[in-house]
């Protein structure tokens, strides 16, 4: 039985986000997120990773969101990542905690202006009325924050995903892909070789 730690997996994982940095036409870190609500209907988007080390795998989003609520009753998620140029994905399961006010903070801050701007217009995944709606907001909090600093809302924040399974995935000739699975046990992360 082969036996990593989460540092090592994290190289590897690094090592594949290079290529795809290098290769990918168009944002190398979306990956998909899967959640599921109370009654167990799961839903998929496309998120954007912001950072990955020992702890887990971070993105950001508005709490009062869809995927933010979902994550917030039921804290477990799926994470793909998926490099059509390179034919690899990575695929990921674990639990959910919150990043910390700093963190969170930090990263708000590093943000375009207008994306901050647009942090507190949009009610994210609500209903709006049309476009005009999001557009008056947008300017309602753009005269509001004027050229001082933009604070972040309490209700915009972070995830992080710490994982308890993460699959390596490569492409094979006639479909005998490469798929190696490991999993968090008390030794470590085991390792498992999974048929196509």
């Amino acid at each position: 039985m082969t036996v990593k730690t989460i540092s090592e997996l994290l190289h590897e994982f690094q090592q594949w986000m290079r290529e795809a940095e290098e290769k990918e036409p168009n944002d190398p870190t979306a990956m998909a997120l899967a959640t599921v609500d109370p009654q167990g209907q799961p839903s998929v988007r496309m998120v954007l990773l912001k950072h990955a080390d020992d702890q887990g795998f971070v993105f950001y989003t508005n709490f009062e969101s869809q995927k933010g609520s979902e994550l917030l009753s039921t804290p477990r998620a799926g994470l793909c990542f998926h490099w059509k140029s390179l034919r690899r994905s990575i695929r990921i399961q674990g639990r959910i905690e919150q990043v910390t006010d700093a963190e969170a903070d930090a990263y708000f801050q590093s943000r375009p202006r207008d994306s901050r701007i647009g942090a507190w217009a949009s009610q994210q995944s609500r209903p709006m009325e049309g476009r005009f709606e999001l557009e008056k907001a947008v300017a309602k909090y753009t005269a509001k924050f004027g050229i001082g600093e933009i604070p972040r809302p309490d209700y915009w924040s972070g995830f992080r995903v710490i994982p308890s399974r993460i699959e390596f995935w490569r492409d094979r000739p006639f479909r005998l892909h490469e798929r190696r699975q490991y999993n968090l046990a008390d030794v470590g992360w085991t390792e498992s070789t999974l048929y196509p």
